[in-house]
């Protein structure tokens, strides 16, 4: 086990005899990198535990006087280590430190950059390959693995005298770390059958034996013994039989295969045999969650016309916080690209020295560079990395630039050279040669392609020595005038905004028109104002997208909802929400994908069920950024879907996350809610009853029964609240998925935080089945 280097507990490497350093031999070779600077100015350090904890410390180099003060970052919450000066901080404050020797550390959910320079280049190298190698590591763990990792790290918290011991007090606390409220008697008890010393104390295996009968699954060990007998053991046939009521592959020849991936007993395994632990092992691996696993791969016709995808979209994206004072940010660009985003947008307002700025007018957000943002998007367009989440992959296909546009002519140009210059080959300036213009291209056809949403100029003013006007001064911008009403409006409904009225932002006067170098860049996405289903029911276009905020899309699906699905089986439409929303808070999607819309725009920063949905539609088809419609959103109207009958049985959950870490006695009563969300005839939820005082192994044993009448458009999501009676519940974790991509039979679903991060090793275990009606 390494002390002292950034491979923690995976290192696999020892102190050599003699050494009188801390870490592992090849450890003592790296240099420490230094953060930029501290809050206060000062540099600081980062330094790994043996838990895989990287701390920060000053830059003398001794261990601090206060060790347990020195703030952590567990390498789990590393999403990944960019090296050299890409991030926001280091761009524009990094300029004293040479670029290699700079990397980033950027964590998962809404927690900042870490930002870090190394004394040398070869130091810088040494840091990023060993924290890259440890997150690949930490990602390959087993279920069983992250549990045991999990566990150490609460002994060592519960080990106050650090003397590898634990007292039965130390004991009670370490329960209450792991969400246990065990009755004194019985607690006892196991600690005195544990304790074959007899000196009050528990060690080693003492110690692994208290965790061990902590850990036991009572639920899978009688599911086990169902298909295994009174022997215990499990048959290369039994698991047959096992894996028949699955609904999955029941040959011979995969039982055995299960059994020689998972059978921990070399002797068992070379008999085909299965205990207990390789069982547990199977279930809790990836062949036993409740996601199928075919669908973490694009499983999926990538060669259809845009117009047949929902594609993952993003409003406001550059703002880390809410709209009225929140901060803009390149780093958001990059965090939505890598969660699958696909359609980012840019509100582009006149800046200083003749660059444009992306920001949210007539508000105190901060300003970013137009150039900036494009840069940022170069760098993130098609990179997914595995390590932020386990079934992510890089994605190829298009993302799409919806410019909010309030520049002058001559900023306008600027844009359209700082993205042809950054940009490259990846930006479409052409149709496609040999594409039907009464089609879209399909995504297969504009791989590692980056396309422009904006006005478009008519054909013959599209020479660059003639410069007229869009529109005639007369014609009304219905949609994007009633965006930006209300984003205007959304500043000041209280007194105590009104100063707000008075920001200015530079919008110059000849903003309605569109330069001709900006306008050549709009191909496929052109933005026009709507013109009304009947007339673009008769004459589509297209290559034409209309915007609409959640309020007129509602108008519209509640007036016309069939002809908005015919519409959108031809053209691209795009949803945002109202302006009037101060916080950035989101609205339902899945009524605007009942229709067909495909840029359904949600605010990325702001978490809640609204987003959970959204990850949990474009969770399949290898989390790409683009989803099939089904086929009833595809075409005309044929033959209806096949009613389900949907029943889900919740036995059990696993380590869920103590909510309030600083009262120690607090202890989750915790109960499961299952929803649908769905066409409005199919959605519903149901919950389990709690369970008091028991976040570790809680077990509820309850069935909840739905009919699903459109399982193709349905999203189940599964939410684990904290019962209070006389307050709001408090939420403790989720996972949504579509019910297509929702596997049968005894299934393990591995819960997410708030904001999307993993709460590994917290799990529910569930019994799922489906029957058409």
């Amino acid at each position: 086990m390494c002390s002292g280097c950034s491979r923690g507990p995976c290192c696999g490497r020892s102190r050599p005899r003699g050494a009188t350093g801390s870490g592992c031999s090849a450890c003592r070779r790296t240099g420490s990198p230094s953060a930029s600077r501290d809050a206060s100015g000062a540099p600081t350090l980062p330094r790994a535990d043996a838990r895989g904890w990287v701390t920060r410390r000053g830059s003398a180099p001794i261990v601090p006087p206060h060790p347990a003060r020195v703030p952590a970052v567990s390498v789990a919450h590393i999403e990944r280590v960019r090296e050299g000066r890409q991030s926001e901080g280091l761009r524009q404050h990094g300029a004293a430190f040479p670029e290699r020797h700079c990397f980033t550390l950027a964590f998962k959910g809404r927690r900042k950059n870490l930002d870090l320079a190394a004394r040398g280049e070869e130091d810088a190298r040494h840091w990023v390959q060993g924290l890259t190698k440890l997150m690949g590591r930490l990602q390959a763990m087993s279920q069983m693995e992250k549990l045991d990792h999990w566990i150490h790290g609460v002994l060592q918290r519960a080990d106050r005298n650090k003397d590898n011991k634990m007292s039965f007090r130390e004991v009670k606390s370490m329960l209450r770390m792991l969400n246990i409220d065990m009755d004194d008697v019985y607690a006892s008890k196991l600690f005195k059958e544990c304790d074959h010393s007899g000196n009050e104390r528990l060690e080693g295996r003492e110690l692994e034996e208290f965790c061990r009968r902590l850990l036991r699954r009572p639920e899978l060990e009688e599911l086990f013994g169902r298909y295994s007998g009174e022997d215990r053991v499990l048959s290369a046939e039994e698991l047959q039989d096992f894996l028949r009521d699955q609904g999955e592959d029941c040959s011979l020849r995969q039982a055995r295969a299960i059994i020689r991936t998972y059978e921990l007993n070399e002797k068992a395994k070379r008999q085909d045999l299965m205990m207990l632990d390789g069982f547990m092992m199977y279930l809790l691996s990836a062949a036993g969650d409740i996601l199928n696993q075919e669908h973490t791969k694009v499983h999926q016709d990538m060669s259809q016309p845009l117009s047949h995808y929902f594609i993952s979209s993003s409003h406001n994206t550059y703002l880390t916080r809410t709209q009225i004072g929140g901060t803009s940010s390149t780093e958001a660009y990059v965090r939505a690209l890598r969660a699958g985003c696909r359609c980012v947008e840019l509100d582009c307002w006149e800046g200083p020295d003749g660059e444009p700025v992306v920001y949210h007018g007539h508000t105190l957000t901060s300003k970013i560079l137009f150039r900036d943002v494009i840069e940022s998007i170069r760098d993130s367009a098609f990179e997914v990395l595995r390590a932020a989440h386990p079934h992510a992959q890089k994605s190829p296909y298009p993302v799409i630039l919806s410019l909010e546009n309030h520049c002058g002519l001559e900023q306008q140009a600027t844009m359209a050279r700082h993205m042809k210059a950054i940009l490259g080959e990846r930006l479409l300036t052409q149709p496609l040669q040999g594409q039907d213009p009464q089609h879209l291209p399909s995504p297969e056809q504009l791989k590692e392609k980056i396309l422009v949403k904006g006005k478009k100029l008519p054909e013959l003013w599209q020479e660059p020595q003639g410069i007229t006007s869009l529109l005639d001064p007369e014609e009304e911008e219905e949609e994007e005038e009633e965006e930006e009403e209300e984003k205007v409006q959304e500043r000041s409904p209280r007194r105590s905004l009104q100063s707000l009225q008075e920001i200015k932002p530079l919008q110059a006067k000849d903003a309605s028109q569109v330069s001709p170098e900006l306008s050549a860049l709009v191909v496929y996405c052109q933005a026009v104002p709507f013109p009304g289903l009947a007339q673009a029911l008769r004459h589509p276009q297209p290559c034409q997208i209309s915007s609409f905020s959640e309020r007129k899309a509602r108008k519209l699906i509640k007036e016309a909802g069939p002809a908005l699905i015919r519409y959108n089986t031809r053209q691209l439409s795009r949803v945002y929400p109202l302006g009037l929303k101060m916080n950035s808070a989101n609205y339902n999607p899945q009524e605007m994908w009942n229709a067909g819309c495909q840029l359904v725009a949600l605010n990325f920063q702001t978490p809640g069920y609204e987003m959970d949905l959204n990850a949990g539609r474009f969770l399949p088809n290898g989390r790409c950024g683009y989803v099939l419609k089904p086929p009833c959103l595809r075409s005309a109207p044929g033959e209806g879907s096949r009613r389900l009958a949907l029943h889900v049985r919740v036995i059990t959950a696993q380590q869920l996350p103590k909510l309030n870490r600083d009262k120690g006695s607090s202890i989750v009563d915790p109960f499961v809610r299952v929803e649908i969300h769905g066409i409005p005839a199919d959605c519903a939820k149901q919950q389990t009853h709690h369970k008091l005082n028991n976040g570790f192994n809680p077990r509820w044993e309850e069935t909840l029964r739905f009919q699903v009448r459109v399982p193709e458009l349905a999203l189940v999501r599964f939410v684990v609240e904290d019962y209070d009676s006389t307050s709001c519940n408090d939420f403790v974790g989720q996972f949504t998925l579509p019910l297509p991509s929702m596997r049968q039979g005894y299934r393990h679903i591995h819960l997410l935080s708030k904001d999307g991060a993993s709460l590994s090793p917290a799990t529910l275990f569930v019994h799922v089945r489906c029957k058409s009606l």
